[in-house]
């Protein structure tokens, strides 16, 4: 038996889940919190940033919803929205990666899984890229790295701050080393960004982990963290296996990093813009945004 075939009757054996409300993506009038159980009003809680009025728990929330949070109405100027991924390696495990491509972008209406642009958050020019975890997983493949690096190099240019939304599995395993040479193409980037005395911001939402936990969502000026998202490399389990010991409970959560000095601040959804724009304003550059 193939490992392949190993992990399908695993499949079919497992009990299955129940979606739960933070992954359905119904159109119901009511939401139930997973964390307090607490039932709102959907309407009331997109108002409220997606985060529980109850226990603060943050849903996990699309691409368009977060733009729609941080930037001023009606400023976002898309960048490089047209580029599309391709099968460099004719990938295939048991579904062909062509095929993998083509649902996820039927399914949400994204090329790839990143949107990239300019915007202004109260009146402050600002280079932004959202990572959406709804297109596999986040995951950063030869698409996500060069729309992000050419993010970076158009406000270089502009002379704007960089904000990058983290939230994905990592690398695309079906692009193989085209997907981790992101991780030194878009470090790069930053690097001349930062040799132009330029402000980049990552915000580390749940989850983000593996190959953009170790490039580019740790090489900020600050750091910025959701409440209780998950951050790490790799997994809990192949670190306890690995060290042969337990980890603590709270393990790669946003306050442990916070804790242990990886991440500078854990900003609530509901303060972040306003936050954002403080930041913003005490680094202040002249710039002017353009497509």
């Amino acid at each position: 038996m193939s490992l392949l075939d190993w992990f399908a009757d695993r499949r079919k054996t497992a009990p299955a889940l129940r979606p739960t409300p933070e992954t359905d993506e119904g159109d119901g009038l009511w939401s139930k919190c997973p964390e307090c159980g607490e039932v709102v009003y959907r309407k009331d809680l997109i108002a409220n940033a997606s985060v529980c009025a109850s226990c603060g728990y943050h849903h996990r929330i699309h691409s368009e919803e977060r733009l729609r949070i941080l930037l001023d109405p009606g400023s976002f100027i898309p960048i490089d929205g047209e580029l599309s991924p391709t099968d460099p390696l004719a990938f295939k495990d048991r579904r062909a990666y062509a095929d993998r491509l083509r649902d996820s972008q039927s399914q949400t209406g994204m090329r790839d899984a990143v949107v990239c642009g300019t915007g202004t958050i109260e009146g402050q020019g600002i280079a932004l890229a959202v990572m959406d975890f709804r297109f596999m997983g986040g995951s950063m493949g030869s698409v996500v790295g060069e729309k992000i690096t050419r993010l970076i190099e158009t406000a270089t240019g502009q002379q704007l701050p960089v904000l990058v939304v983290c939230a994905s599995g990592g690398a695309r395993m079906q692009e193989g080393m085209l997907s981790l040479m992101q991780m030194a193409k878009i470090s790069g980037a930053l690097e001349r960004h930062r040799a132009r005395k330029l402000l980049y911001i990552p915000l580390l939402t749940h989850p983000t982990t593996g190959g953009v936990t170790a490039s580019f969502a740790m090489l900020g000026d600050l750091i910025l963290a959701e409440p209780k998202a998950l951050i790490g490399f790799a997994g809990r389990r192949v670190i306890e296996q690995t060290l042969r010991e337990k980890l603590p409970d709270n393990f790669q959560t946003a306050e442990y990093l916070q804790d242990h000095g990886f991440v500078d601040a854990i900003i609530p959804r509901t303060q972040l813009r306003s936050r954002l724009a403080s930041l913003l304003q005490m680094h202040h550059k002249p710039a002017t945004v353009s497509a």
